[in-house]
């Protein structure tokens, strides 16, 4: 994975703010979550335990370029006091009247205001309790996940991940990092796959596959057809020619046996 070329994104990512996050695990695991969608700007409000933090290093499972530039504050309001757009994320209902969206709504804003170098971001509470109805109010608008509201609890990590995977799909337009056509070649011409049948016709013509002989055409029909929907590639057709001819070398059996 590391040697893939990085997928550039044509919108300046979110902040991730962390409203007094009690454990450098969380904080670390955050780190990761954020690395894993390209995103770097980690915002801190009070950590219990302090700054820095080892056991978030620890966590952070080499995101480390997360860990040493995010930046620690006392306030809320001074956290996300350069923001142009920002979300509160909560699993419960407020009493509060701000739109609700959904992950995938609030990365499509996101989107739109980073694609004009707009800054935004993504507000998490406590581990506990989550956020209070100040720092909510702060909000632009609330995120919510669509979660069974039975078992509505994710740790801060979990609701990172989501809301940083939708901003990346909706800013790369679900560009992936690699593709099968990447590895295997580019795709192989109608000339080459009809060589590369006419071949494998006569190699089991000459070994009395097409039995009855009346069938032949309809058995024909339907092999074309498995290795036409299998979307071949140049290496795949040269590899299965390979194949062929190695049978090739064995002397077909008379047709009485």
């Amino acid at each position: 994975m590391s040697e893939m070329e990085p997928i550039p994104t044509p919108a300046l990512p979110p902040a991730i703010i962390l409203c007094e996050p009690q454990l450098g695990e969380n904080i670390g695991m955050v780190a990761r979550a954020m690395a894993n969608f390209g995103l770097s700007d980690l915002r801190i409000v009070n950590p219990r335990d302090g700054w820095p933090s080892e056991k978030a290093r620890a966590a952070a499972s080499r995101a480390d370029h997360v860990i040493d530039a995010a930046r620690v504050f006392d306030r809320v309001e001074d956290a996300v006091a350069d923001l142009q757009m920002l979300f509160a994320t909560t699993a419960r209902n407020r009493d509060i009247p701000k739109p609700v969206v959904g992950p995938d709504e609030a990365a499509a804003e996101a989107v739109s205001y980073g694609a004009t170098d707009l800054a935004t971001g993504y507000m998490f509470g406590r581990e506990r309790w989550g956020l209070n109805n100040d720092e909510v109010a702060l909000a632009n608008k609330i995120v919510t996940l669509p979660v069974d509201p039975t078992y509505a609890s994710l740790n801060i990590a979990q609701a990172v991940l989501v809301c940083a995977y939708e901003w990346r799909r909706t800013a790369t337009a679900g560009a992936l990092p690699f593709t099968l056509e990447d590895q295997e070649g580019e795709p192989a011409s109608q000339e080459a796959i009809q060589r590369m049948f006419d071949h494998l016709e006569g190699a089991l013509d000459a070994r009395g596959f097409f039995r009855p002989v009346e069938k032949k055409p309809v058995t024909v029909r339907r092999l074309r057809n498995i290795f036409q929907k299998a979307d071949l590639t140049d290496n795949e057709v040269r590899i299965l020619r390979g194949v062929i001819a190695s049978f090739e070398k064995y002397p077909p059996k008379p047709r009485g046996e």
